[in-house]
C-alpha cells in the first residue's frame, strides 16, 4: 500500500484538479489505500472521484467519514441487486456544480423539505427508477441470510477469498503477488510457466472457454506488464473452499495439457 501511495502523490503536480481512485481495482483485485488517499488528496486541494464499482457490499464504506469530493458505484455486483441499479455521491460542498445530462422537470420544481440536487437527480426523464427502488430491500433481505448481517458477510467472504488464494498458489507453486492486507474478496494470481500468451486483455482466452465447460466461471486473460497470463477469483456467500480446490485440480491438469 505505501508503494500505491508514494507513485500517486509522485503524480501529483500543481495542474491537478481532480483524481480518479478505485476502492479495489478490477483486473488485478487489488484493495487500494483509498482512504489514506482520500484524505492526502483532498489536503491537497485535489478533487478525489472514488470508484467503487468493486466496493459498496464488499468492504466497508462510510462516505461522510471518507471525505471524498465524489464517490460512484453499481449496486448489482457484491450488493446483489438488479442491473441498473447505482448511485453517484457528491459532497454537499461540491453538489451545486453537479447536474445531470438529462435536464427534467426538477430543474424548477418547488424546493419543498429536499434539496435541488436531489430534485434533479432523483428522476430524469421518462428513466424507470425501478432497480433503484429494490435497494432498500436487497440491503436487508442479503443481510438477513446470514447471522452477523453485512459486516460478517463481508468479513466471511474476504476469509474465504484469502483461504482460496493461499490453497491455489500452494497447488499450483507460485507466489502470492501482494500482501493480505490488499486483498477484500477477489484476488488474481499469474498462471505458473504461462509467459505472455499474446492474447488481448478483452478476447476470449482458450482456457476461460475450456474451464467454462467445466462449470467454472473466472476471467482469465494475458497482461505485458508484468508479463504473463492471469486468472482472478472471487469471493461471495454462494461459494466455498471445495470450489477452489477443484479449480486448482482443473487447472493442474488443463496447464499441463497445454505444455505437451
Amino acid at each position: 500500500p505505501e508503494v500505491v501511495i508514494e507513485l500517486i502523490l509522485n503524480s501529483v503536480t500543481e495542474n491537478t484538479v481532480l483524481a480518479m481512485i478505485d476502492t479495489v481495482t478490477s483486473p488485478t483485485g487489488l484493495r487500494m489505500p483509498f482512504e489514506e488517499l482520500t484524505n492526502l488528496l483532498e489536503e491537497k486541494g485535489v478533487a478525489v472521484l472514488l470508484d467503487a464499482a468493486h466496493g459498496i457490499g464488499m468492504i466497508p464504506l462510510s462516505l461522510e467519514d471518507l471525505g471524498a469530493s465524489y464517490v460512484t458505484s453499481n449496486a448489482h455486483k457484491w450488493l446483489c441487486a438488479p442491473k441498473g441499479s447505482a448511485f453517484l455521491y457528491v459532497r454537499k460542498d461540491r453538489q451545486d456544480k453537479v447536474h445531470p445530462l438529462t435536464i427534467s422537470h426538477g430543474m424548477t420544481f418547488p424546493l419543498g423539505d429536499t434539496t435541488r440536487f436531489r430534485h434533479e437527480f432523483d428522476w430524469t426523464g421518462t428513466r424507470d427508477p425501478s432497480a433503484w427502488c429494490t435497494l432498500p430491500f436487497v440491503i436487508e433481505h442479503i443481510s438477513s441470510i446470514y447471522e452477523g448481517g453485512w459486516q460478517a458477510i463481508m468479513e466471511r467472504n474476504r476469509s474465504l477469498a484469502l483461504e482460496a488464494r493461499e490453497l491455489l498458489c500452494e497447488k499450483l507453486a507460485i507466489q502470492s503477488p501482494c500482501p493480505d492486507s490488499m486483498i477484500s474478496t477477489i484476488a488474481t494470481l499469474i498462471l505458473p510457466n504461462s509467459g505472455f500468451a499474446g492474447i488481448p486483455l478483452h478476447e476470449p482466452d482458450p482456457l476461460h472457454s475450456r474451464l467454462l465447460e467445466l462449470g467454472i466461471q473466472i476471467p482469465v486473460w494475458s497482461w505485458p506488464s508484468p508479463e504473463g497470463r492471469y486468472i482472478r477469483i472471487s469471493a461471495h456467500l454462494h461459494n466455498c473452499l471445495e470450489q477452489y480446490e477443484y479449480l486448482a485440480e482443473v487447472l493442474l491438469d488443463e496447464l499441463e495439457k497445454e505444455q505437451n
